[in-house]
């Protein structure tokens, strides 16, 4: 018996019926406008996606199912002897919105341990890669040689009925997470340790065993795995990544090749590639002042430096949020507990006594507060994962619980392909002077 997939199945059912009534009486109301600053500006603030997973508000931020992620490190259930939440839980959490018991999350832990044996095909074809091939390109080539296991592929191929489409996708997904720790760790040991691989450890819930075979052993990093992979699971559906994952998976492409596509939206700079790009600022920071503990005068200094060569501040600011991010504030509290007197993490502290002030008297900065990247960086050069054009791998792996809860439900919803209207800039002159006239 699966208890998680039983329980999405009712969950769904009654969603999908109450979602039909709704729009059978409902179904022509007028939910907005759209502005030409939209129609041009990437869509931004537009409401044309249906995501149940989670919800971002410009103020409080990302709430998974409703709970913010300080709920959340109270609620989910936790290792053994641990105090950071499990993955497992946020994963139940977002496809069957229920907080899991302890005994839900063991069951889920084994279940994707029992599925997360990776085929020798894929090893290959990461294998034939150049070694220094960029981690975000391994990831995504090696997510589309995984498809070749698609469930719903071979099934939709036999004629599956359309209202089993969630299901074989629901099996899609759960083999996929339970794999992809194992790949992503082939991909950091192929490319960063000359091949020397580890062996996964049956005995480690997902997270932790991710962190066993990256080759990190403090135990303290595991419990960081923990923390990082639940919170940057999700971010409501219209970041690019799960704006990617939807429209890819609404052409009924499978949960392999629409993750794929992804994470090439994940790897660009103005998305997952950021946390990166934060890392990599510092590090030139520090080497341009000379030391690993600058002042505040001389991190001002080079801060008005980069806005002064047409640059951003990494890791600053926010398409949607008003505030410091909370996954920002996460992680900051995981390093006041477990991290003492590191050098760089104090930087970014003391980027965040100083950047605000200055991008706010720019008084063009909407959001002159910290991203989730301003942070995480920082923690893993700590515990020696240094690499830095990696970390959106971590990423990804993270954000694949939550794009593929939302795959579940839109296969279970029977959500149409997507295809929006676009006109040309001409139509748009035409427009406003038929409606000037």
């Amino acid at each position: 018996m699966n208890p998680l997939k039983e329980k999405f199945a009712a969950k769904a059912s009654a969603l999908a019926g109450e979602i039909k009534a709704l729009l059978k009486e409902k179904g022509d109301t007028t939910v907005g406008e759209v502005t030409l600053k939209q129609v041009f500006g990437g869509m931004r603030g537009v409401k044309s996606m249906i995501c149940e997973t989670s919800v971002l508000d410009p103020i409080e931020g990302i709430r998974f199912r409703g709970y913010s992620i300080p709920e959340l490190k109270k609620l989910l259930p936790t290792a053994e002897g641990g105090k950071e939440p499990l993955p497992e839980g946020l994963f139940w959490l977002m496809l069957v919105d229920e907080l899991p018991t302890q005994d839900q999350v063991k069951w889920l832990t084994e279940e994707w341990r029992s599925r997360s044996e990776v085929s020798q095909a894929t090893f290959d074809v990461l294998d034939s890669l150049p070694a220094d091939a960029h981690p975000m390109v391994q990831l995504c080539v090696a997510l589309n040689a995984m498809s070749l296991d698609s469930i719903f592929t071979a099934r939709y191929a036999e004629g599956m009925n359309k209202r089993e489409y969630w299901d074989a996708t629901f099996e899609d997904s759960m083999n996929l997470i339970a794999k992809l720790p194992r790949v992503a760790a082939y991909i950091y040991r192929r490319t960063y340790h000359n091949g020397e691989h580890i062996a996964p450890d049956p005995n480690l819930d997902w997270a932790a065993n991710f962190a066993h075979m990256l080759g990190v052993n403090d135990p303290d990093f595991k419990s960081l795995m923990r923390l990082y992979l639940t919170i940057h699971a999700d971010h409501e559906g219209g970041n690019a990544s799960a704006h990617t994952v939807h429209l890819i998976g609404s052409t009924l492409s499978n949960a392999y090749m629409s993750l794929a596509g992804g994470m090439n939206s994940l790897a660009g700079p103005l998305h997952g590639l950021a946390n990166q790009e934060v890392i990599k600022w510092i590090f030139e920071l520090v080497e341009k002042v000379g030391t690993t503990k600058p002042t505040k005068d001389q991190l001002r200094e080079y801060i008005n430096q980069t806005l002064a060569n047409g640059q951003v501040i990494p890791g600053y600011g926010h398409a949607v949020l008003r505030q410091p991010d909370p996954r920002f504030t996460a992680q900051k509290v995981f390093a006041e507990e477990y991290i003492k007197d590191d050098d760089i993490v104090q930087v970014v502290w003391d980027l965040f006594d100083v950047v605000p002030d200055i991008l706010g008297a720019l008084g063009k900065v909407k959001n002159p507060w910290p991203n989730v990247d301003a942070h995480s960086g920082a923690l893993l050069v700590h515990y020696g994962l240094k690499e830095y054009s990696y970390y959106t791998v971590l990423f990804g792996v993270s954000r694949a619980l939550g794009v593929l809860s939302s795959l579940c439900w839109s296969r279970a919803m029977g959500f149409p392909l997507e295809r929006p209207k676009s006109v040309s800039t001409e139509w748009v002159k035409n427009f406003l002077n038929d409606n000037q006239a």
